[in-house]
């Protein structure tokens, strides 16, 4: 009876049912096994093991060469403080915007209007910033001479000043879009959100004023669901290369930006030192998050017997004023960047201290555009078929659950963020070596999967939540008219999520464009992107010219987004017309 139920079964059947089955396997082995064999692939050359050298015994002389290194006390520090301050700020910002805002209709306007920030590449919001901080920069423009007095630009610190202050200003401004929108997302769950709701309006019955009805009632059921996005975002931050290398300082820099220029200096043997500083790097990231995990617990010491002392208010209608007042002005710093990027993309003569350029050419672009087509088409294939990777995976695993009625497991939860938990520059240098070990010429190959590392995380977090709250009434109907699981996924299922899948689709893409690192060093510099040519533009090239590059790094995640809204308002008005004709 059962051979002759598997002979029925269709092959396709059999096959999608198949490759199901497998996927989260697929999935969990592309985010771990690249990561441990990077991780190996430095630990081994960071204690001497470098065949292509002719190094074949373990020592520690990297390690000593790295102690021995100018300023590494500083690089140290600079990576540790810049990180650990720019995550806290961030996490501050956020929780006093939802404070403020939680049951107000100027929430969503706001995710609205930082919802764009999220998809601009770490390079552009770099760039951007530095238009704005500059001795000449649009504050100084916009100030002079009415306010200093200033007809000359005056020689400060910012940007590249050695306290990192420009380095936190723009991971806090990167980093504030993401918690603030991973954290609505988790809100967003339909179950929570009524507890939420419900606890919220009644602390506010009880007399307790809105801030402080959040933060009694609120925050202690929403850290748990911010905790991981937190983490990686410090962990990004420790070893961010784009922001330093742009806003930071040179003498020394940051840990991350020496050991990448060690790794491409011409000095082969500096290979085993920037591999121990890899190891130090791993080191250093692991001390933000302890340090992280220290400040919960003794926050929490502190404020435990506040949570249920009976206080209604902590100055609530101050604090109101005075977080209205920061997002006005956190809004318009974010648009005077992004306005004087523009200005100079297409400024001829620009004297100081005039606010806008005396001269409107076009040049530049055509100029930009005249050289910018083979990274532009690199980036979109590159973009293309890491993020088809990165769905197809997320797709089926999110089927495997739904067809075995559990969740992933939180092991498995946790290994999704792996690619973002472990920094990056700890583990490419080691991807690299393999790669050169493997002798691998498949340089396009290499990067998009190296891309796919940092896609696939985002994409799966993007879609998880629609594909789980799917009606299964949908799919119980359809199998009881005879379909099989393969039509139910296909007709069912991805029709549902057409606009989820779009929306992940950009992400995807947006994350892919804005990959610096994977794509300098897994590349080895011969694929070159927008993103690797607005970057080396940025500390070279006129400022005009890395205005161009910095918003067409900007553009194409622009499009693909735009892209979304119009389908989203075609279908919108589709299904008005339809009700209307009914």
């Amino acid at each position: 009876m059962s051979n002759s139920l598997v002979t029925k079964t269709p092959l396709s059947d059999r096959l999608f049912n198949a490759i199901v089955k497998i996927s989260p396997k697929v999935l969990m082995a592309i985010l771990i096994l690249p990561v441990l064999g990077g991780l190996f692939g430095v630990i081994l050359p960071a204690f001497g093991w470098l065949p292509a050298l002719d190094k074949t015994q373990f020592n520690v002389h990297g390690f000593q060469q790295l102690i021995q290194t100018p300023g590494i006390a500083q690089m140290i520090g600079l990576s540790f403080f810049t990180s650990i301050v720019s995550g806290l700020l961030a996490f501050i910002i956020t929780l006093l915007l939802l404070a403020t805002y939680f049951d107000s209709p100027w929430l969503p306007r706001i995710q609205r209007l930082l919802g764009p920030i999220l998809v601009i590449p770490h390079a552009a919001a770099a760039i951007a910033i530095a238009f704005l901080i500059t001795p000449s920069g649009m504050f100084a423009r916009l100030l002079s001479p009415w306010l200093t007095g200033w007809q000359n630009p005056i020689d400060w610190l910012l940007p590249h000043d050695p306290y990192g202050i420009s380095i936190i200003m723009g991971l806090t401004l990167k980093e504030l879009p993401f918690l603030l929108l991973m954290t609505l997302s988790a809100i967003a769950q339909p179950a929570l959100n009524i507890k939420l709701r419900a606890q919220y309006r009644l602390a506010l019955s009880l007399g307790y004023y809105p801030m402080t009805a959040f933060f009694k009632a609120v925050l202690p059921n929403i850290y748990p669901l911010m905790r991981l996005p937190i983490l990686a975002i410090l962990a990004y931050a420790s070893a961010s290369v784009e922001m330093p290398l742009i806003l930071g300082p040179n003498a020394p820099p940051t840990l991350a930006v020496a050991i990448m220029n060690w790794f491409h200096d011409v000095d082969l043997s500096l290979r085993i030192k920037a591999s121990a500083g890899a190891l130090l790097q791993l080191l250093i990231t692991m001390s933000v998050l302890i340090t992280w995990w220290l400040l919960e617990k003794i926050t929490l010491a502190i404020t435990c017997k506040s949570l249920s002392n009976g206080k209604r208010t902590y100055g609530d209608a101050f604090w109101a004023k005075i977080i209205n007042f920061f997002t006005v002005l956190l809004i318009s710093f974010i648009t005077l960047a992004l306005l004087g990027m523009v200005f100079w993309s297409f400024a001829g003569y620009w004297q100081f201290p005039l606010a806008l350029p005396e001269q409107w050419v076009l040049v530049h672009w055509q100029s930009a555009l005249l050289q910018v087509q083979t990274p532009i088409i690199n980036s979109l294939s590159i973009g293309l078929v890491a993020t088809s990777i990165a769905i197809i995976l997320t797709l089926l695993t999110l089927e495997f659950e739904k067809q075995n009625g559990a969740l992933l497991s939180n092991y498995s939860s946790l290994i999704i963020y792996l690619p973002l938990m472990i920094p990056s520059i700890a583990f490419l240098f080691g991807l690299v070596w393999l790669q050169e070990a493997l002798h691998s010429k498949a340089i396009f190959m290499n990067v998009a999967l190296a891309h796919l590392l940092f896609v696939l995380p985002y994409v799966f977090l993007s879609l998880a939540s629609s594909y789980r709250r799917l009606d299964p009434r949908y799919a119980q109907v359809a199998a009881s008219l005879g379909a099989s699981p393969f039509k139910i996924f296909l007709q069912v299922s991805l029709p549902q999520l057409l606009m989820p899948i779009m929306m992940a689709s950009a992400l995807g893409l947006a994350i892919s464009f804005s990959q610096y690192l994977p794509t300098l060093l897994v590349g080895g510099g011969r694929l070159n992107t927008v993103t690797t040519e607005a970057v080396s533009l940025a500390n070279g090239a006129s400022r005009r010219t890395s205005a161009v590059y910095a918003l067409i790094q900007m553009l194409l995640p622009a499009i693909a987004f735009s892209m979304i809204w119009l389908v989203s308002t075609l279908q919108n008005r589709q299904k008005k017309n339809t009700k209307v004709n009914l």
